[in-house]
This record gives C-alpha cells, structure tokens and sequence, in this order.
C-alpha cells in the first residue's frame, strides 16, 4: 500500500467514526519505510479528522512502519503489544496514543 492510499483509507474511515462526546485529539504518526510519511490525527468537535501533515501542536507523535500500521488497522497487531515489542513508538502523552488506538480499532 502507498502512503497516498493510506491516506485514502483512513479519511474513509474517519468519516464512519462517531466521536461525539470525545475529548480533543491531535497525534501525529510517522509511517516510516519506502512507502513513508507523516499524517495527522484530529479529533475536534466530534469528528475525525486525517490529514498528511506535520501537526506542530500535536498531543503525541506515534512512530511505525507502514507494515505494522496496517496490521494495527486490520487488528491483527495490538497496540499495548506493538509498543512494548518496540514496534511503535511514542513521543508525548501516552494516554492520548492510547485513546488513537482506541480510534484505529
């Protein structure tokens, strides 16, 4: 899978997502490999927002391989797991990369 239609994918699904009641978001994740890149997470207003940009004032930046990725979206890679096995990467608030992965799933 490209990072374009990564990107594709993902605002799909963020347009399914219902996150009324959710508390503000903003994580940034770096896809690293040949098929890298970085897109952001947004959760504002109850909606779910996916765009391939730096987020300078992000909540916690989640680093990963486009592999790992996809695994983490398809549920055949936990979270908890990949971040203990050093498969995923965090840098800030890990509270809030926990609440992402609630959203990924």
């Amino acid at each position: 899978m490209t990072f374009d239609e990564l990107i594709k994918k993902l605002k799909g699904m963020a347009g399914n997502i219902d996150a009324t009641g959710m508390d503000f978001l903003a994580v940034q994740v770096n896809i690293t490999g040949d098929n890298g890149g970085v897109f952001y997470v947004e959760v504002k207003d109850g909606k779910v927002n996916v765009e391939p940009y730096e987020y300078n004032d992000r909540q916690c930046q989640i680093t990963i391989s486009m592999d790992n990725f996809n695994k983490l979206l398809a549920g055949k890679l936990d979270p908890v797991a990949a971040f203990t096995l050093g498969k995923l990467k965090v840098d800030g608030d890990v509270g809030k990369a926990l609440e992402f992965a609630k959203l990924v799933k």
